[in-house]
């Protein structure tokens, strides 16, 4: 049983090495094996399978060079292992290489040939049997190119934990470890490069694009990503189309229209060159040579679409490309590519006829068209010179995707030599133990591959990221056609670092792109035209935000660059120009000394000042005189005082308001005003008292002398002071800057409270009132005592200046408030100063005449009597009504007489005085007034 056990596994084993897989392949047997996925050809013969008869293997057509490159450099790097004496010495690394026709299915037929011998080698023959001639099993498969290629190999490769490390593969779904549990590669993830091709269209101001993406599993990522990237920078896809290879005819020419009739000039393509190729020939077809292609690394340096017949519509485009590396001696062994020396790789013999177009003797490939004519091809020899030829597979100037597969096979070596190398206790295994090399399986070698950080041949750093990706840089090229021969020379016009800082990833040198192949003006891709500084975007309704139309900024905003999306607010000290491009500091107003408005109401507060000094200096020297003791001489000093000060207060309100000015002016001026008012107030209630009083006594003269007096003015004015001191406890004023007209800040003092000063100007405005009563009721006493009726005129004139103030006080703004109060202080000031004083000044310096006792005397005496004899005749009156209601109608009315005999009329005299004399009839009336100085002392 054992025997035919191990004769049908040795059968099966020899089967499957010797048919199963794809028959074309480049093999080699070694100590151990590694797998290969290279995209020999472009692509499979389409071909219908009516499945009359058994199906046929698809036949793969058109020859990928630099897909043979690709896999010559897998060589190249294993022949270079097994020379070297310091990797994996007395170790021999083999290979089987198969071509993936860049389709899934033939990728999956040669995959499966790896998983097969891998689980044929799990069944342990070796105790049935010697199965030692057979190949033995794959440790690691280099490859695919494709994403979608590598997405369906790296299904199948992870269930078994078989390490597959990609060179081309750039789908950011391979980044996803809990499904793709075995994928790793040498090339950066399309997340980086979705993310780069946006910046690049960012960085050259376009915002109106088409999008075209390969429809499998590289393509349809890669632009969701790109997508997303757009929607954040505020960019808009006109077009997002699909595109495949195998597209029908009439899909490609309906695709071509859209992108014809589109009015987006740059064209973003997620796809690979054979999925490219059928809209470029239809361009090229159609001659739409006004479009700006971007290209991803996929097909940015693609044989396929960098061709001479191509440029006139693809010159000028802009690619991603891998950076580019150094591959020492990697050119020679190029060159010595012979059908007779590369027996083991029979690709060779189909890149020989391909290259030099003839067949080889025992060409296989030597067929008939479907026509049945035979295609006729020269004979050769196999031993021409490559290098006589112009061929993608020479081109090693700049070494990409060949320096991956490079660095992929360098990896795997040297997960290799850390196994080999292991000591026990320092292992990644169970327990810290270690892999036995000549035992080992595949998911050991992945395990090291996934802790593998080293530095290789030629000085290049390799690590897997967490995602088991390496980073990597992208090289930004463009397409410029060759002065020499007209074909494609890729230049390098800048890079992209994908670990730079935001801002500084993309450097591009935009001196060296030619644009369309002769321009170096940037080409216009947006929607709508670029809106001009001092304009922002308006949106459009229905349309997307890409498109706009310019509206010009608002009033106190501005934008200093095109196309902004808002217009930016000046800062509070700053307003618009009138292109709204900038902003210019605001002119900050105040009442200044230096303004003509400001001049004046300076000279009409000095000039206030020097008139009550001057009033002042004319009471004092002429202090004696009849007039001035008449006026009470010590109120007149404090209310010419007062006067003085509600003169200066005006001042404060004057200049650039600071914080001690705000809140000294408003108390200056309202204790001022108080202290003025109560003066005058007291002076007048004083002196209508004493005269209403009819005969003044000792009571009068104690209860009106000069010391209650000043109490009296005291009170009223500790009344303001408290209100005052409230006032700025509680609210104090400050000086603040108001922004709320567009050109101009006015710099003003903030009251604090509006209240307080309601309250302080009611409380002037009360005593104002009550002054102004007394005053009215004093009109008719003499006129040298009081002056009432100027009394009454001033606070008239204090009343019409303070009742205008305060609709015009709400009324004005900026620095017209503070003049409005200045204008309000003087007005009520020159009202009092000028009707109290300047007749008693008038009098004093230019009447002396009137200024005399005598005079006063008169004055008095001829009120004393007006008084006097309305008393008497009120009672004569009610006298005779009284005596004609008992003597009956008979008696005759007496007739009366009023005399008034003085010295010069033979009248009595006492002691020099006068005494006045008033006659009713039958009877006499003395009233006798004396003034002397004592007297008139206590009364004034």
């Amino acid at each position: 049983m054992p025997f035919v056990l191990c004769s049908l596994l040795l059968l099966g084993c020899t089967r499957v090495m010797s048919t199963y897989g794809p028959h074309q392949r480049a093999q080699m047997t070694g100590d151990i094996l590694l797998g290969g996925l290279f995209p020999i050809h472009f692509g499979v013969a389409s071909k219908d399978q009516d499945l009359a008869a058994r199906p046929e293997s698809t036949q793969c057509v058109r020859f990928n060079f630099r897909g043979f490159r690709w896999l010559q450099a897998m060589i190249f790097a294993i022949e270079e292992i097994n020379n070297s004496s310091t990797l994996l010495p007395n170790i021999t690394l083999g290979y089987r290489i198969f071509d993936t026709c860049n389709t899934v299915s033939k990728a999956l037929e040669a995959t499966l040939s790896f998983v097969a011998q891998n689980k044929i080698d799990s069944l342990n023959l070796d105790e049935f049997c010697n199965c030692t001639d057979h190949i033995p099993s794959t440790i690691a498969v280099v490859g695919a190119a494709g994403s979608a290629v590598s997405t369906a190999v790296a299904n199948l490769l992870g269930l078994f934990y078989i390490p597959q490390i990609s060179y081309a593969s750039s789908s950011r779904l391979l980044s996803n470890k809990n499904q793709y549990k075995s994928f790793m590669r040498t090339i950066p993830s399309d997340e980086y490069q979705a993310t780069a091709m946006a910046d690049v269209i960012d960085y050259f101001q376009w915002n109106w694009v088409i999008a075209v993406a390969s429809d499998d599993d590289y393509g349809r990522p890669g632009i969701e990503k790109f997508e997303k990237e757009m929607e954040e920078r505020d960019i808009c896809i006109h077009l997002n189309e699909l595109i495949s290879q195998y597209m029908e005819d009439h899909e490609i020419q309906a695709l071509a229209d859209r992108i014809e009739n589109s009015s987006a000039k740059v064209i973003v393509v997620f796809a690979s060159g054979p999925d490219m190729e059928p809209l470029i020939k239809e361009m090229v077809r159609r001659n739409i040579t006004d479009r700006i292609w971007i290209a991803s690394e996929a097909w940015a340096s693609s044989s396929l679409i960098a061709k001479p017949e191509y440029l006139d519509v693809v010159a000028g485009t802009v690619g991603f490309a891998l950076k580019g590396g150094h591959i020492p001696e990697f050119k020679d062994f190029l060159q010595q590519v012979q059908p007779k020396k590369n027996a083991h790789n029979e690709f060779v013999r189909e890149f020989w006829e391909e290259t030099f177009n003839c067949y080889l003797k025992d060409s296989r490939r030597r067929h008939q068209s479907d026509n049945g004519s035979t295609s006729f091809r020269p004979w050769c020899t196999g031993e021409e010179d490559i290098t006589s030829v112009e061929t993608p597979y020479l081109d090693y100037t700049h070494l990409r995707i060949s320096y991956n597969v490079y660095v992929a096979v360098y990896s795997i070596a040297q997960a290799l030599q850390n196994i080999l190398t292991c000591k026990p206790g320092h292992g990644l295994f169970a327990n810290n133990s270690c892999a036995d090399i000549k035992k080992m399986e595949a998911w050991q070698v992945l395990k090291q591959l996934r802790h593998l950080k080293y530095t290789n041949s030629v000085g290049g750093k390799v690590h897997f990221d967490e995602n088991f990706d390496v980073a990597a840089n992208y090289t930004i090229i463009n397409w410029h056609r060759s002065a020499e021969d007209g074909s494609v020379v890729f230049e390098e016009v800048g890079y992209y670092n994908i670990h730079s800082k935001r801002g500084g990833k993309l450097v591009i040198d935009k001196t060296k792109i030619l644009w369309n192949g002769y321009s170096f003006e940037v080409p216009f891709s947006n929607c709508s035209e670029d809106c001009e500084p001092g304009t922002r975007k308006g949106i459009i309704d229905s349309m997307p935000t890409c498109c706009f139309e310019c509206t010009e900024c608002s009033d106190g905003e501005y934008s200093n660059h095109k196309d902004a999306s808002i217009c930016t607010k000046c800062p509070n000290n700053s307003w618009s120009s009138g292109n709204h491009t900038s902003c210019f500091l605001k002119e900050i107003e105040f009442l200044a000394w230096t303004e003509p408005f400001g001049i004046a109401l300076t000279i009409c507060a000095v000039l206030g000042v020097v008139l009550t000094a001057f009033v002042m200096g004319v009471f004092i020297k002429f202090r004696n005189t009849p007039v001035v003791k008449a006026t009470n001489r010590e109120l007149s000093y404090l209310l010419l005082f007062s006067l003085i000060c509600c003169f200066s207060s005006s001042l404060i309100f004057i200049g650039q308001p600071r914080d001690w000015m705000c809140r000294l002016r408003q108390p200056a001026f309202g204790v001022s005003f108080v202290l003025c008012i109560s003066c005058i107030l007291v002076k007048t209630n004083r002196v209508l008292l004493v005269f209403e009083a009819k005969i003044p006594t000792s009571f009068h003269r104690k209860w009106w002398g000069l010391n209650l007096q000043f109490l009296l003015v005291f009170l009223f004015t500790f009344v303001q002071v408290m209100i005052c001191v409230v006032w700025l406890y509680n609210a104090p004023p400050s000086s603040y800057m108001n922004h709320d007209i567009d050109e101009i800040i006015f710099v003003t003092c903030n009251e604090g409270s509006e209240m307080a000063l309601a309250f302080l100007i009611g409380y002037t405005c009360l005593l104002a009132a009550i002054c102004f009563f007394f005053a009215f009721k004093s009109r008719k006493l003499p006129e040298n005592f009081t002056e009432a009726k100027f009394i009454t005129f001033s606070m008239l004139i204090f009343f019409i200046v303070w009742i205008s103030f305060i609709p015009a006080y709400f009324s004005t703004y900026g620095k017209f408030v503070s003049a409005v109060e200045v204008i309000a202080i003087l007005a009520s000031s020159f009202g009092m100063l000028a009707c109290i004083f300047f007749n008693k000044v008038y009098i004093i310096l230019f009447k002396s005449s009137r200024n005399t006792i005598e005079e006063v005397r008169c004055s008095t005496a001829a009120h004393a009597f007006k008084v006097a004899a309305k008393a008497t005749l009120k009672q004569g009156t009610v006298s005779r009504k009284k005596s004609g209601s008992i003597g009956g109608s008979s008696a005759s009315s007496p007739s009366s007489s009023i005399s008034l005999k003085t010295n010069g009329d033979g009248g009595e005299t006492t002691s020099g005085r006068h005494k006045p004399r008033v006659s009713f009839g039958s009877g006499t009336v003395m009233l006798s007034l004396s003034f002397e100085e004592s007297r008139r002392g206590s009364l004034m």
